[in-house]
């Protein structure tokens, strides 16, 4: 992963350890797996943190292969072994699979913790590791929340390095040869208004591309 800034990602994410007891996962991953294409079986979980998440895919299908990716090892290490095959440490720049491994691939929370220069890079190397008909889910936090914009809080801070407005998004998951592009509500609020009302209600978004 060229560049010095990519060698601070382990640490940088070791900033936000209250990731790993997100209150939002569990759900976030049961919509993940609302959207997962039919007879998806190799699933990568991008951002896997400590598998909470994919524990919810597994007991939603066990027969998924769910493959975890994370930059940071200890979290890697308490990944659940009854949910995933394995777990790479390892960077979204440079994904260690060959061209079309997975079904899908499923990132939560997890594009803002990626420096700007990076992401188009990242989009890319999940493009080619999918299969000719997989499929791309990521959320990330909404800058265009209105509860967000009310109080002046900004998605930039500490572990979060960029901010990924929907339009702008869309726009590059396009140009990283993404096509059948949606946005949809996500986060908290989708708890209680489903996922389909205007974006600026919603603190988080669920982007879906398909390589096809």
């Amino acid at each position: 992963m060229g560049g010095e800034m990519n060698k601070n990602y382990e640490a940088l994410n070791l900033q936000q350890p209250e990731s790993e007891r997100d209150p939002f996962t569990e759900d976030r991953y049961r919509q993940f797996f609302s959207y997962l294409p039919k007879n998806t079986c190799s699933v990568l979980d991008i951002g896997c943190n400590t598998g909470r998440g994919g524990v919810i895919l597994k007991s939603l299908n066990p027969g998924i292969k769910l493959y975890g990716l994370d930059a940071v090892k200890d979290r890697l290490d308490r990944l659940p072994k009854d949910a995933y095959e394995d777990g790479v440490h390892g960077y979204s720049t440079k994904i260690p699979n060959e061209d079309g491994t997975y079904d899908a691939v499923v990132a939560g929370e997890f594009i803002e913790h990626i420096y700007q220069a990076d992401v188009d890079q990242t989009l890319g190397e999940i493009f080619r590791v999918l299969k000719l008909g997989g499929r791309l889910l990521l959320t990330t936090p909404n800058p265009g929340d209105i509860k967000r914009k009310l109080r002046g809080h900004s998605i930039l801070g500490g572990a979060h390095v960029s901010q990924h407005f929907p339009d702008t998004l869309k726009l590059k998951l396009r140009m990283a040869g993404f096509s059948r592009i949606r946005v949809y509500g996500s986060g908290k609020v989708s708890r209680y208004l489903g996922s389909r009302f205007p974006l600026f209600l919603y603190g988080s978004y669920l982007a879906i591309g398909d390589k096809f």
